[in-house]
Formats: C-alpha cells, structure tokens, sequence
C-alpha cells in the first residue's frame, strides 16, 4: 500500500490503476511458486495480453504525461509484486490452518503499520503528515471513510480468495478498477491520447480470457458433480435390473 499509494507521485491516475490491473501477472507466476499450482494454456496467453497491453499505455503515459517518472514504475512494481506474494500467502494459510477473514486481516495490517510507522519516523513523514492534518481536520474524516471502506472491501477480497482463489478475486478487482479509470478521465481533466483505448483494449481481452478459463473450470466441475448424482442401473447378464447405485 505503501508503494501504491507513493507512485501517484510520479504518474497519472488512470496509468497507476492500469498497473494494479495487471496483477494478474504476479499473481499467476506467485501461484506456481508458492502453492504449486497449474495453469491452462489460455491463463499464460492472458498474462501475456495484459504484459502487452501494460507495456502499451506506459510507453503512452510517457508521451503524452508530464508528471511520469521511472521512479513511478518502480514503486508500482514493487507494489504488484508484494500484492502478489500477499494474496499466495493468504490464500495458502487461510486453507491449510482454516484462518478467518479477521484473522488474517489483523496479522496482514499489524505487520505492515510496524513496517509503515518504523519508515515514517525515519523519514519525518509522519511528524509532516500530523502538522497537514491539524491545518486542516476535514482529513480525519476523508481518512476515516477510507478506513472503514478499506476494512470493508478487504473482508470481501478475503472471501473471494477463500472461495475462489487468488486468481480469481484478482480478475474481479481489476474489473472494479476498469471503471476507476473510466470516472477518472470523465470527472478530472487529463491528457488523453488514443494509445490508451487499444492498450486499455488488450488489457480487458486479457481480463476476458482469464474468466473465460475460470469459467470451464466451474462448467467442468458442475458437470462432474451432476453426474455423480445420477443414478445407476447395474443389470445382470440377461439384462434384468438388480438395482441403482
């Protein structure tokens, strides 16, 4: 969060969701690494759509934004990549130990405000940060919306990757932030060129292609479980019925 939140920094809005769209990408690598897991020939071709399609709308960004920086891309990477382990992690515990959405929430954001406040007090941002606020208190309370709307869609994300997989609360989240992007050229003026719409294109082709796996998955596991259901005739040589399994 650290990460992500200092990049807007160094880049536009809309470029620092594109990037957070493309979690995906570490998130798949992570679950062959952390879990073992295997993935379909269609999941590595969605991968690779939203690789293209990030590397297009950077390039755009550049052109046209006078505010992007390397340094942005970097931080933002970083942030994808322990957004990444993160999900594995908890995706992993969560059903090897049984651990509850609270659970998980407590020790995710008690290690990371350790982490937050150590960096904070050694750079004086924290002493900056407190003197902004008293200057203006409308802050406590924006910052109070962002908490208990944060802490809210962090239980549903947990549930998600409970229920579903990493994977799949990734794919979901970054639909979410497809329309983040649309509002953000809509209510604030931006430079605009039309690089954005064909890579912005390739990106959702490959959001498209990881539900469309995910979604033979689910078709395949619902057929298996109906024919289980099923009923079956067991007859003896002459064709005579002797019962149902």
């Amino acid at each position: 969060m650290g990460f992500s939140n200092s990049s807007l920094g160094y880049l536009n809005y809309p470029t620092q969701v594109i990037f957070k769209c493309c979690k995906l990408i570490p998130c798949l690598v992570g679950s062959i690494i952390i879990q073992q897991k295997r993935y379909k020939p269609m999941d590595y071709l969605a991968a690779m759509c939203l690789s293209i399609g990030l590397t297009l709308f950077t390039l755009a960004d550049s052109m046209v934004s006078p505010n992007f920086n390397m340094i942005g891309v970097l931080m933002i990477s970083c942030a994808l990549l322990c957004d990444a382990v993160i999900g594995n992690v908890q995706e992993k515990f969560m059903k090897s130990y049984g651990a509850s959405n609270t659970e998980v929430v407590l020790y995710s954001y008690g290690i990371g405000f350790a982490y937050l406040l150590l960096v904070m007090l050694s750079t004086g941002g924290l002493f900056k940060g407190i003197e902004f606020c008293s200057q203006m208190p409308v802050v406590y309370g924006y910052a109070l919306l962002f908490s208990l709307s944060g802490y809210l869609g962090i239980h549903i994300v947990l549930t998600l990757v409970t229920t579903c997989g990493a994977l799949v609360a990734v794919t979901v989240t970054t639909c979410r932030k497809a329309v983040t992007i649309i509002l953000s050229f809509m209510f604030f003026s931006k430079p605009f060129t039309i690089q954005y719409v064909w890579s912005g294109m390739l990106i959702i082709l490959g959001i498209y292609l990881n539900v469309l796996s995910k979604n033979q998955d689910l078709t395949q596991k619902l057929s298996r479980s109906l024919f289980r259901l099923l009923p079956i005739h067991r007859r003896d040589n002459r064709g005579l019925l002797l019962d149902t399994v």
